[in-house]
């Protein structure tokens, strides 16, 4: 069994904390389901967002889904780069799993599709 990072990216239309926890859900739930992922497999999340969304902790709507209850999360602000994409989540999450790196299928959705369409094309 090995650690592996997983990437995943999405974008809000809006700073709305209901935009926010539904995008982080979505994005989140297709990871797991597209690496046929189980909570108890997650080592730890590390969850950042740009800084024009302040109105909501996307930790919060991930530790609503069953199992993630001891799963550690942690929230930061990406680095702000001008010209960067905005409005957008992004994830890294550490798994432990016997799939290869080649094996492991990133989540790019919405406008975060631009930040790797290589691995966009694959979802």
């Amino acid at each position: 069994m090995s650690v592996r990072g997983i990437r995943g990216a999405i974008t809000v239309d809006a700073n709305d904390s209901k935009l926010i926890a539904d995008a982080t859900l979505a994005m989140t739930t297709d990871l797991m389901r597209l690496n046929e992922l189980d909570p108890g497999d997650i080592c730890s999340v590390l969850i950042t967002v740009t800084s024009d969304l302040d109105e909501a902790f996307p930790a919060q709507a991930i530790r609503q889904l069953p199992g993630w209850e001891l799963v550690p999360l942690m929230c930061a602000l990406e680095v702000p780069v001008k010209g960067s994409l905005e409005r957008c989540i992004r994830l890294m999450v550490l798994v432990n799993t016997e799939k290869t790196q080649q094996e492991i299928r990133h989540v790019y959705l919405g406008g975060a599709r631009v930040l790797r369409p290589d691995l966009s094309k694959a979802n």
